[in-house]
This record gives C-alpha cells, sequence and structure tokens, in this order.
C-alpha cells in the first residue's frame, strides 16, 4: 500500500491523503531506490487523471529492433500516460487485410496464430505473456497498405470496432475489448484525394473519426527558408499543410466527419482551423512539444535528430504554435511518438528517416516552455495532456474530484482510497512533481530507441508514478 499524504488535486486544488492500495505486480516496474509501499509525504506534489496521447508509433510488428510494444507502454507509463492510440504504420500496415506470408512482418503474426495485425496488437499480451503498463487503442489505415491507391475495406476491420460502433454484435474476447479500433489514419501521408471521399464515407458509416496527417509533399526534408538554404537541403513550403487542412476542413463543412488535425505546425493553418470552429465545424487539433520547443534554426544545432514530418517551422510558425495553444485553437498535444536507431538518423537531412521520440519527457518540455513561460498555468497543461486527448479517444477521464464526491474545498482533510470507489478499474492517475527540476537523459528512457534532440535539456515538471485501474504501475517516487 502506497499512501501519499498532503497531495494536491490538480483543479480543485484541494489537499487530500491518496492511498493507492495495490501494485500491479505484473505490470509494476520502477526507477531505482523508488517507493511502492509505505507513507510518503506528497506536499506540492499533484495528483492529476492520466496523460493520453493520441499519436504514437511503436513499431510492432515489423521493426520492432525501432521500438516493440513492451518498450513502448514502459516508456508511455514512465511520461505518466495511461492511454495512447497507436497509429496504424506498422509493418505489415494495419490496414485488416489478412497478412501475406513472406512480406515484411507477416511471420511476427502468422507465427503468433493470427492473420491481422489487428489481432495480433489486441492479443499481444497473450501471445507474449505480458502485462503491458498502458492501455491502448488501435487505429487502423485509411488505404489498403496504407499505399494511398484503393480505401481500405470496413468488412475487414468492422469487427475490430467498439461494440458502440458495430451495428451487429459480435463476440470478443477481454483482449478484443479492451485494445479495440477507435480511429482511421495514413498518418505519415495525407488521405490521398483519390481516395478521400470513399474514407470518409467509410469513418461515417462505422462512426469513428479520421486522424489526417495535413501535409503533402513529394519532395524536400526541411522548412523551406534560410535555414533549408543554408543546409543545402530541399524546403518544404509552409502551404503544403495548409491545402490539406483546408481541403479537410471543407469535406468536414460538407459531410459533418470530424477530422483530427495532426501535428499541426504553421501560423496558415492554426489560422483556418481557427475559424473553422467559429464556424461550428467538426474539427480538432493536436500540436507537439517540438513544434512549441523548437524552429527550423535547431536544425543548424541538433542535425538530423531534429528531422521530422511535418519539418520544424520557422520562429514565427513557434509562437503562433505557442499562441494557439494559448487561445485555445489547440485542443490537445501529442508527441508523434516515432522510434528510430541513431544509425538511421545519421544518414543525413535527404535519407535519414523523420521523427523523434516523446513520450518520457513531453510533459517536462511543455512544462518548461508553457508553463514556465507564463503562457498557460498548471491546469491547462493537464487539460492538453489529459483530458482533451482522453475524450478525444473516446475514454472518461478519471474525475479525481468527483471520486471525491464534491468539488469544494473541505476544512477537514480527506482521503480519497482508489479501491474505495464505485469503479476502480475505471481509475486512472498520474502522479506530478510540477516543480521538480530534471535533465532529459535519453540514456535512461524505458524507450528501445534514443532519437532526441532534448538530450541534455534542463526541464521543469515531471511524471512521479503512473495508475492504472486503481494500481500501481511505475514510480520514482523517491
Amino acid at each position: 500500500m502506497l499512501t501519499l499524504r498532503n497531495i494536491t488535486v490538480w483543479d480543485t486544488g484541494e489537499t487530500i491523503d491518496l492511498v493507492i492500495p495495490n501494485t500491479d505486480e505484473d505490470r509494476l516496474f520502477t526507477e531505482s531506490g523508488a517507493v511502492t509501499d509505505g507513507e510518503f509525504d506528497a506536499t506540492g506534489l499533484t495528483v492529476a487523471p492520466g496523460f493520453a496521447d493520441p499519436h504514437v508509433h511503436f513499431r510492432d510488428p515489423g521493426q520492432t529492433y525501432k521500438e516493440s510494444m513492451i518498450s513502448g507502454c514502459r516508456a508511455s507509463a514512465s511520461g505518466g500516460y495511461t492511454n495512447v492510440l497507436i497509429m496504424p504504420n506498422t509493418v505489415p500496415a494495419m490496414d485488416g487485410e489478412p497478412v501475406a506470408a513472406g512480406e515484411a512482418g507477416a511471420a511476427e503474426v502468422l507465427d503468433a496464430g493470427y492473420v491481422t495485425v489487428i489481432d495480433y496488437l489486441q492479443h499481444y499480451e497473450a501471445v507474449h505473456n505480458v502485462a503491458l503498463p498502458v492501455q491502448y487503442d488501435l487505429c487502423v489505415c485509411a488505404s489498403k497498405g496504407r499505399a494511398g491507391g484503393e480505401a481500405s475495406d470496413p468488412n475487414h476491420w468492422r469487427d475490430y470496432l467498439p461494440d458502440s460502433n458495430t451495428v451487429r454484435a459480435v463476440a470478443k474476447d477481454a483482449y478484443q475489448l479492451a485494445h479495440p479500433v477507435t480511429a482511421v489514419s495514413d498518418d505519415g501521408a495525407a488521405v490521398t484525394p483519390g481516395i478521400l471521399d470513399q474514407v470518409l464515407h467509410n469513418v461515417q458509416e462505422t462512426g469513428l473519426y479520421l486522424i489526417e496527417h495535413c501535409e503533402h509533399h513529394d519532395t524536400g526534408a526541411v522548412n523551406d527558408g534560410p535555414v533549408a538554404r543554408e543546409l543545402g537541403v530541399p524546403g518544404i513550403p509552409e502551404d503544403t499543410e495548409l491545402k490539406i487542412v483546408a481541403r479537410d476542413i471543407a469535406q468536414a463543412r460538407d459531410t459533418g466527419v470530424h477530422v483530427h488535425f495532426q501535428h499541426v505546425s504553421t501560423a496558415i493553418s492554426f489560422d483556418a482551423i481557427r475559424a473553422a470552429k467559429a464556424e461550428g465545424l467538426p474539427v480538432t487539433c493536436e500540436t507537439a512539444p517540438h513544434y512549441i520547443a523548437l524552429c527550423d534554426e535547431d536544425l543548424l544545432r541538433y542535425g538530423t535528430l531534429a528531422k521530422m514530418n511535418p519539418p520544424l517551422r520557422s520562429a514565427a510558425d513557434r509562437q503562433a504554435t505557442i499562441a494557439a495553444i494559448a487561445d485555445g485553437t489547440v485542443d490537445m498535444l501529442a508527441t508523434d511518438h516515432a522510434p528510430h536507431t541513431l544509425a538511421e538518423k545519421e544518414r543525413g537531412f535527404l535519407d535519414a528517416p523523420n521523427g523523434i521520440i516523446g513520450l518520457e519527457c513531453a510533459y517536462g518540455v511543455a512544462h518548461k516552455v508553457l508553463v514556465d513561460g507564463g503562457y498557460i498555468d498548471d491546469k491547462r497543461l493537464i487539460e492538453l495532456m489529459s483530458l482533451a486527448p482522453q475524450r478525444l479517444m473516446g475514454h472518461a477521464p478519471t474525475d479525481v474530484a468527483g471520486l471525491l464526491n464534491t468539488s469544494a474545498k473541505c476544512a477537514v482533510k480527506r482521503t480519497l482510497d482508489v479501491s474505495h470507489v464505485e469503479h476502480p478499474e475505471n481509475v486512472n492517475l498520474v502522479i506530478l512533481d510540477t516543480a521538480q527540476e530534471w535533465t532529459v537523459d535519453p540514456e535512461a528512457f524505458h524507450s528501445a530507441a534514443r532519437n532526441t534532440p532534448f538530450g541534455g535539456w534542463q526541464v521543469t515538471g515531471r511524471p512521479l508514478a503512473t495508475v492504472i485501474g486503481s494500481r500501481l504501475v511505475f514510480s520514482r517516487i523517491h
């Protein structure tokens, strides 16, 4: 039993004692010297609903030398995340089609006794006899093979949807119920024009939402501008993002389909999204910590460790991104956690893959830039990293104050024992030290990857423990 004395509830400011009676022994992992039982003076710490990330890449199956489900889920819990949405650019792609023997990654699926990537990932814990310390949903490809040529067939993934999205009852086991398909995307590329209407029809018919990689370009490696010219690398104009944003806003207007824009990075795109929201259209958007902390000038310092897609934009776009967070245009923060090997990242700007990892330092980086920078407060950051993404993914964030039966402060300090609530299985929490100063050390990450430009950064704010289903699954409390 772990009792945290004098901890602060994130949204009400009430000081309580928090009791976490049980650890999840199968899922629990800790950092050296961490506390998992006994009493701990938590004065100055905060309890909040667990973080959610609607945009992660775990490279499993097919590229587990970069990241596996095990290492990716451990990175998630270490970062304070209790829920993540796994993107479909697995190998083979997560399109619901039966995999073919001999294609890359197929053996992992077939040897486990399954025929689709969806089934394999839903049953990953059973296949590998492991308990993963984060809850996860799956995102299915918008196109077959994520190749953009033909829309994926809903008949191949309809039975993997939550029961509330299906028109007929389908018997599901506990793993399928726990890890449903909840979104559609071709992340890594925008949905191609030739199949967009069909994809939107599929989304509308199944009650899901479209997660759109709002950018398309055939050439270029970094943001078009002075830095690209200094590096001698072809640039990517900022309107490559706006073209997709504007196109899909028009589709949301015509069809009523909910479109969620990923990793928005330019002022002109935020202006379009801001106007669409004012019109009442069903659009939401995310940005990532790296777009608020870095700009294309940082490529000169970090090289390909800061190469991503969309690329880091200008300093002015970085400020516009922060402003869009401050004024509410940005709904949430997502990491776009994209593991690669350092050898791959050393290939140079034209050949190195896009993406960085972010789960384990996202809160610290965002807190340093946004809260310490005076743009938002601690409460708003938790809304961006927990409440909004949880709701996008169809989950109810844990209402800590509600579990105490009131949101009002009380003259007598109260105790919340998370095992003594109506549905303890639904209690997902993160324990935060919002003031802790720490140094990002990629070598200490639980992720299998190290491709981040934030190594050595001094940041503030750190997740200290993660609770899933009222059970402790991770601790660095000392």
